[in-house]
């Protein structure tokens, strides 16, 4: 008999979209606050974030994405992240529109990302999951693999702005 692997994810919204990662990478959870804003950085790089007095490199996870901008609102949510690079940990803020919940997700529920038909970069996507949310209606849970969300630039890039 085979043993189905379960590991815990942290899903996330960003518009009608359903994210998740992996809640081993997960530190912790803020209300959203403006980061510092750090001159000629990417896009995407909102600036830094104070997160227990380290400076944080926190980004527009949309913009990142090829998302439209969205205003922050209430439910928006600063994710902060430990990334394992090649070679050290790079900590960051991910700025996601709300946190819904964590869930268990089955290796074997894992499906490999389309090609076409998505919005964003699918070379920064593990899988997809099939869902079925509250109001009966399916959908996907988008797993991000968070190694490949960043490119050795942007890590770099990342790190001198910290």
């Amino acid at each position: 008999m085979a043993v189905s692997t379960e590991s815990q994810f942290v899903t996330l919204g960003l518009g009608d979209e359903i994210f998740a990662v992996n809640v081993s990478y997960v530190r912790e959870i803020l209300d959203y606050q403006a980061p510092f804003a750090i001159p000629e950085g990417p896009s995407y790089l909102l600036g830094l974030t104070d997160v227990r007095g380290r400076a944080t490199p926190t980004l527009d996870l949309r913009l990142k994405l090829g998302l439209p901008h969205a205003e922050p609102t209430a439910t928006t949510r600063i994710l902060v992240l430990d990334v394992p690079l090649a070679d050290r940990v790079l900590s960051l803020g991910l700025v996601a529109d709300r946190v819904i919940e964590v869930v268990s997700i089955a290796a074997d529920q894992i499906e490999t990302a389309p090609d076409i038909g998505v919005p964003w970069r699918s070379d920064y996507i593990q899988g997809v999951v099939r869902r079925e949310s509250t109001s009966g209606k399916s959908g996907f849970v988008v797993i991000f693999a968070l190694e490949r969300l960043l490119t050795s630039q942007d890590a770099a890039a990342l790190s001198q702005a910290a």
